[in-house]
Order: structure tokens, then sequence, then C-alpha cells
């Protein structure tokens, strides 16, 4: 396997496991205050369980820069490009934004769902107000995939 490719695969990896760890931490963080939450007022699950799971998509986003790394690099098709190191360092670059950005808004969106559920605890009629402030830190997890899909498109 050349270098190119691994630099490539090395890009697909850390967009994949960083954005992973990002959500895993932030969905743990909500888990916490929703299970605090549905042990005294069960009736609230299905309003803390979707804020639980808003900080799962940093995770999600990953997995796809990662897929679409090894589709581009036809390593999914079982006969992988010979690229230039300069070209697996593109590759490499293109994995970065949503690694970074991903692992950082899927912790933060996590404490901040965290206290939506615990204001929907005090009152439930704000649990839309929670998922809004919730999905404002999703911006710039959408923004660090466009990115990343930009950057992809625009390899040669």
């Amino acid at each position: 396997m050349n270098t190119g490719i691994v630099l490539a695969l090395v890009g697909a990896a850390l967009s994949a496991i960083l954005g992973g760890i990002g959500s895993a931490f932030g969905v743990q963080a909500a888990g916490v205050a929703a299970a605090g939450v549905c042990s005294e007022k069960p009736d609230l699950f299905g309003k803390v369980l979707v804020l639980q799971a808003l900080p799962g998509t940093q995770g999600i986003y990953g997995f796809l820069i990662a897929v679409l790394i090894l589709v581009q690099t036809g390593v999914i098709s079982g006969s992988p490009a010979d690229l230039t190191v300069a070209q697996g360092l593109s590759y490499l670059i293109a994995g970065l934004p949503i690694a970074f950005v991903g692992c950082g808004s899927g912790i933060y969106q996590g404490k901040t769902a965290a206290a939506s559920i615990l204001m929907t605890a005090k009152d439930p009629d704000s649990s839309a107000k929670g998922i809004t402030m919730t999905a404002l830190v999703e911006t710039y997890a959408i923004l660090a995939l466009l990115a990343s899909i930009l950057i992809l498109f625009g390899i040669r």
C-alpha cells in the first residue's frame, strides 16, 4: 500500500473516530441528565430523548466523510487508487474539519442538551426552546461537514 493511500485512510479514520468520540461524549452527558429526569418524571421520556439524540449527529457526519473518502479512493471497491503523497494529504485534510469540529461540537452540544433537559424537567413546555438552543451548536458541525465535502469534491 502506498503512502498516498495510507494518508487518505488516516483522514477517513480521523473523521469517523473523532466525530464518534464527540458524539459519544455528548450523548452520554445528555443521557445522564435524561436518566435523572426520567427517574423523577417518566412521562418526559419522549421530550428528553429527542434532546439526548441530537449530539449523535456528529458521529454520523464523520462516518459519512469517511465513507466518501473510502469510495473516492477506491478502497471500498477493493482496488485502491495509486495516490501520490499530495493526493493522500488532500484526503487527510478533507477529513480534518469534521474530525475536529465534530468532536468539539458533539461534546458541547451534549452539555447544551443536558442543560436543556434539566430546563425541560422544570418546565416541560420549554423543550422546544431547549431543542433550538441545542441545535444551534449543530450549525458548526454542519459547516464543518460542508467544508469536508467541498474539499473532497475539489480533489483531483
